[in-house]
């Protein structure tokens, strides 16, 4: 709290209050309370606000910056827009150790955070005196503002007075009647989040919440948005990502303030095949929304780089059914949009070839790119790879073909990437990194690649690499040469390997050459999969998964489903 402070007075001060705190609370409270009361009030507003969420529960950096600024938690600041200043309101909140640090992503940003039990204890406490905000107890709260469905019942609307209500955050399975015991209480709604609710329709009265700015509805059983929500004209952000939902109404494109879209649906939620998700068609009303810094997914179409003319304020833009055709009037349009810093490209079909020498990005702040589909010939010569390449930090490619071997190529003209992933890519039977290859990533995965037979991994390659995934390379029967060397290397997962690769691993002496590879059994219960390191036969391999943490401190074991999740898009 006084790491920021220069003046000793304000020490002096600090000390004086503590003392007084001490006197009247028990010690770890006392503290508490103070460092809460050393917060500015929008600062307290963003720290009661995580409330909302369940215990140990980890809160996206980019759903909490969506949220608070819906709240109106935080206005635009000279130069900074109000995502800017609810970043840095995060990053304070994480300085001062009332948000713990969960995961990073590839620019270095904190990814997703949490509460401390305590931290959420207080922080409960003092929503409730303050009527900011009510997790529990429903029954006694006259005035609800701001509700969390944590422990919401089939007759919570009936007991809690709902009239004032500004926002509902439920991020666990819920009620179906959720929804409509709230809209048919409430006329003022600000925040309706309901990820992961079992809600399977959206009431037409939604369309009557004129006041509403943010809606969440992923992974959510919705069909259908109502044609009245044209009428929510001051709505910032729509969140209806793996629902149902395979048509937007018209009216949606009538928002202009709309600023966040995310609209794609599973058609294969194994992620299987070519293309196990799809983005929604796009009206030629698209290009009303002027204000739209995200796009999650649109289906590509002849007149879509017309549409995306217009849309020039887009960060974030995720592209599916690409055709050959559509290329490179699509690539120039994408290539003048001066602030996109994340882009997925999908082609329509696996056997597309698409080619990407019309993408010349004028935005160096262009840092995450994924692509999915076959590449034309000579791709990897392509300005975006050899040109744009060292603004990289993400990359991601899947179902691309080459001859070559990628990894030698990409860590030639991509020094800064920090996460790379390759999947279902065929043609090279070695793979090879040599020294100094990728100084400075962070996580590599190599999955399904069905043709690689032999990984060599000389000394000074990849020396910042903590993770390490190799799943599915069935011809892969060597121990990946030089894999020992990889001193900073905290989680390995090899799984779906050569049925010889666990007998190479014990004849090389994996488990005796580094404390890092010494061997652990552990015991699960039959609803697990065994936590084991097997490693003995395809039979074996496809149903067991193990991820060290190196050094060996700690195991933790994922079962498959869990490590895939993270691995695909």
């Amino acid at each position: 709290m006084l790491s920021s402070r220069q003046k000793l007075d304000v020490y002096k001060q600090t000390y004086n209050q503590l003392g007084h705190e001490l006197s009247n609370n028990d010690h770890v409270r006392a503290i508490l309370n103070l460092s809460y009361h050393d917060l500015s009030d929008d600062l307290r507003n963003c720290f009661l606000y995580c409330s909302l969420f369940p215990e140990d529960y980890p809160m996206s950096r980019d759903s909490l910056v969506r949220l608070w600024v819906a709240e109106g938690f935080v206005p635009s600041k000279g130069k900074n827009t109000p995502e800017m200043v609810a970043e840095g309101n995060l990053m304070e909140l994480v300085h001062r150790n009332m948000l713990e640090v969960v995961e990073y992503d590839e620019l270095g940003r904190v990814s997703f955070c949490k509460m401390h039990d305590i931290m959420r204890e207080l922080a409960s406490s003092v929503a409730k005196e303050e009527r900011f905000a009510s997790t529990d107890d429903y029954d006694t709260m006259m005035d609800i503002r701001r509700l969390s469905s944590c422990e919401w019942k089939e007759d919570t609307a009936r007991k809690a007075e709902l009239s004032h209500l500004r926002t509902v955050v439920s991020v666990i399975p819920s009620s179906p009647d959720m929804l409509s015991s709230i809209l048919s209480a409430s006329n003022y709604l600000t925040v309706l989040e309901l990820q992961d609710s079992e809600i399977t329709e959206v009431p037409k009265s939604i369309g009557s919440q004129f006041n509403l700015r943010y809606i969440g509805l992923r992974r959510t059983k919705v069909k259908a948005l109502p044609d009245s929500i044209e009428h929510l004209s001051r709505l910032h952000t729509l969140d209806i990502k793996q629902t149902k939902i395979e048509k937007l109404p018209r009216g949606l494109f009538k928002i202009k303030k709309l600023q966040h879209l995310f609209a794609d649906r599973y058609v294969d939620e194994k992620q299987v095949e070519f293309r196990y998700f799809n983005g929604m068609q796009a009206p030629k009303e698209l290009s009303n929304l002027q204000e739209l810094q995200t796009l999650e997914t649109v289906e590509s179409s002849n007149d879509l780089a017309e549409q995306l003319q217009k849309l020039m304020q887009l960060r974030s833009l995720w592209i599916d059914n690409i055709s050959a055709a559509e290329c490179a009037n699509l690539f120039v349009t994408l290539s003048n949009m001066p602030l996109l810093s994340s882009l997925l490209l999908c082609a329509r079909d696996e056997n597309e070839a698409l080619c990407f020498q019309a993408l010349q990005p004028r935005s160096t702040d262009l840092h995450k790119l994924i692509i999915r589909g076959k590449w034309a010939k000579g791709t990897l010569n392509c300005p975006i790879f050899l040109k744009h390449g060292t603004h990289l930090k993400y990359l991601a490619l899947s179902w691309c073909h080459l001859v070559e071997d990628p990894l030698e190529i990409l860590a030639r003209h991509m020094p800064n990437l920090t996460y790379l992933r390759l999947n279902n890519m065929h043609g090279a039977n070695t793979l090879a990194l040599s020294a100094n290859s990728f100084p400075n990533l962070k996580t590599l995965i190599l999955t399904c690649m069905h043709d690689v037979s032999e990984l060599n991994i000389s000394d000074g390659a990849l020396p910042c690499v903590e993770g390490l995934y190799i799943i599915s390379l069935p011809k892969l029967d060597k121990v990946p040469q030089g894999i020992e060397s990889l001193r900073a290397l905290k989680k390995l997962t090899l799984q779906c390997l050569h049925k010889d690769f666990r007998s190479q691993w014990d004849t090389n002496g994996m488990h005796q050459k580094n404390c890092m590879f010494q061997r652990f059994v552990s015991r699960c219960s039959r609803s697990v999969l065994p936590a084991m390191f097997v490693l003995d036969g395809a039979s074996v391999i496809h149903s067991r998964v193990v991820h060290l943490i190196i050094p060996v401190k700690f195991v933790i074991i994922h079962t498959i489903s869990n490590i895939l999740r993270c691995l695909y898009v």
